[in-house]
């Protein structure tokens, strides 16, 4: 079978398609023969050696396939913790949701990382009720759209931030978009919100959690969930990302007390395994699926040999939902 390989850390030039043997099933797996394979800005950053959950290159990533299993019609969803990007996935059966009928495998494999991203720092840490205000980054990425999504079950006001080229997508899903390369961003959300947002949602980190938590009104609650913020390129720079890393925000016990804030940090990674936390919430998504009431933005599709052109056109932020490959 095929994989996509980072041999090495560098460009987008380094990844390497290679053939493996075909993994062997181990009792309480599945084989799935996948058809379309999640692509997620981890991805850039394992590949330029600053994601340090990782395995060491050479190394095959990805969290998220859909396809067929092995010797049946079934079309599934799985979540992979590393390896997704293959021909061949051996996975726990626990680990196989069931493709929705409508979907295709590309919007099934757009499925688990964002929607789960989404509902999880939504729902499950920001506890958001009924009528909040939620500011989300990168709003028209597959996590923001998922966001949006999810607010309008929620029944939530959702302030966006993109680049304006994006700023009629996002109207489509009821979001209220806002320049995020205007340097005055946060002067415009408080025109919008004059008390404050009571949901920040940060995926780039840096200044933007030091600019998100002084948006925050009594009770609000800043979610940080990535540092894309470290990503200055293709290539890494170790000096400017330990430069950045310095001027992140450091919150005290005292502060938060005082401001009625709260701050929680999300690494789904870490969470990948404790089904008692993600089954729930997949369960949930994949009702609201079936009712129509959500279905994953498919921006582009590469194939495992154009996986270079792929990094780079998320390295270039030019996508407006979510991006895979194609064995």
């Amino acid at each position: 079978m095929k994989q996509l390989v980072i041999p090495r850390y560098g460009p987008p030039e380094v990844l390497t398609v290679r053939e493996v043997p075909d993994p062997p099933v181990v009792p309480g797996s599945v084989r799935i023969r996948v058809r379309a394979a999640g692509i997620n800005f981890s991805d850039l950053l394992a590949r330029q050696g600053l994601y340090p959950d990782a395995p060491k290159p050479p190394c095959v990533v990805g969290y998220e396939v859909s396809g067929t299993v092995e010797g049946s019609d079934e079309r599934v969803i799985a979540a992979t913790k590393f390896g997704g990007q293959s021909e061949i996935v051996v996975v726990a059966r626990s680990s196989v949701l069931p493709l929705p009928e409508s979907w295709s495998f590309e919007e099934g494999a757009a499925f688990p990382v964002v929607y789960l991203t989404a509902h999880h720092v939504l729902v499950r840490v920001a506890a958001a009720r009924p009528g909040e205000t939620v500011l989300v980054h990168s709003a028209a990425g597959g996590v923001g759209l998922a966001v949006a999504e999810l607010a309008r079950i929620l029944k939530l006001r959702v302030i966006g931030l993109a680049s304006r080229a994006k700023h009629d997508v996002l109207r489509t899903y009821d979001v209220e978009p806002l320049d995020s390369r205007d340097a005055h961003w946060p002067d415009a959300v408080r025109r919008l919100a004059p008390r404050g947002v009571d949901i920040v949602l940060d995926p780039i980190g840096g200044n933007s959690g030091r600019e998100g938590y002084a948006l925050l009104a009594p009770t609000g609650r800043l979610v940080c969930y990535g540092a894309a913020e470290m990503v200055t390129g293709e290539r890494r720079n170790l000096l400017r990302v330990v430069g950045k890393a310095l001027r992140w925000p450091r919150f005290g016990p005292l502060k938060l007390m005082s401001d009625n804030r709260t701050v929680a940090g999300v690494n789904l990674g870490h969470l990948w395994d404790a089904d008692h936390i993600v089954r729930p919430q997949y369960e949930a998504l994949l009702r609201y699926a079936r009712e129509g009431l959500l279905r994953p933005r498919v921006d582009r599709a590469f194939s495992f040999s154009e996986a270079a052109a792929a990094h780079r056109y998320i390295h270039e932020r030019r996508n407006v939902g979510k991006v895979v490959l194609i064995p």
